[in-house]
């Protein structure tokens, strides 16, 4: 029999408590490390007017998310996590949609949230999938983390924003013409190209337990290549497939 997705907003101790179990599980940390959300502010997030929501498969909690009001009117999504067993089956996405249609029956205009930009599949499916917008490259953002994600190197973010009302359709933007910067963090050819695409490496939690220095130099690089374009003016167009950020100077694609 089909499993059936439900997605609902989390309240009350005993709920909060297994979603707490589930994000400790999804980001491998034990009882004596932080967590990537403390359970008192889950808790107060519910309480006082924030996000907190879980996907559930039949009765089974397998993803979690948590955020809360920002400024300009936006909902900040500081947390996401799904089960190992029910990625790929459309969690993810269901959880972001149920957080946009929350943010919007409350009048607020837009989701926010951060993700690594070395994390090629959150790449895709944030700009490409989702069409959220990439508005800064936040270097070191939340400080060295070390869990079973983080490598406890500078946590560099890319900050993305959603809007809740318009039509979002994935970001435009085509690789023809545009110049490369490769893993090196160096720009092949013009500089100062109208167009840009800047690599990732396919798989880079591996690669941080296999070779974390390689690892290191693919965080600098991508730093140097998509942080730097940003400062000059460039703007993200789109991710594509095969792990590239598509980039034009001043957003036209």
């Amino acid at each position: 029999m089909a499993e059936h997705l439900t997605i609902r907003s989390l309240h009350g101790t005993a709920a909060l408590r297994r979603a707490d179990r589930l994000l400790r599980e999804v980001w491998g940390t034990s009882r004596g490390e932080d967590p990537p959300m403390p359970l008192d502010l889950m808790c107060a997030f519910a309480h006082a007017g924030g996000y907190v929501g879980g996907a559930f498969l039949d009765d089974e909690l397998v993803g979690v998310s948590a955020g809360f009001l920002a400024a300009g009117r936006t909902l900040h999504s500081h947390v996401a996590g799904v089960s190992a067993p029910a990625r790929g089956r459309g969690v993810g996405r269901a959880l972001k949609e149920h957080q946009r249609a929350w943010a919007a029956e409350r009048e607020l205009v837009a989701v926010s949230w951060t993700f690594d930009p070395l994390v090629r599949r959150n790449a895709y499916f944030n700009l490409t999938l989702l069409g959220a917008r990439v508005t800064a490259y936040l270097p070191d953002f939340y400080g060295p983390m070390s869990d079973g994600i983080n490598d406890g190197g500078p946590s560099d973010r890319l900050f993305v924003t959603w809007p809740t009302r318009e039509s979002t359709p994935a970001p435009a933007g085509g690789e023809e013409g545009a110049v490369a910067v490769d893993e090196t963090g160096a720009v092949r050819a013009g500089a100062d190209a109208p167009l840009l695409r800047c690599a990732t490496p396919p798989d880079i939690e591996a690669l941080r337990t296999a070779d974390p220095r390689a690892a290191g130099r693919w965080r600098t690089a991508l730093a140097g290549g998509l942080g730097g374009a940003l400062e000059r003016g460039y703007a993200v167009t789109g991710f594509t497939r095969s792990g590239w950020y598509l980039l034009a100077r001043g957003g036209a694609a």
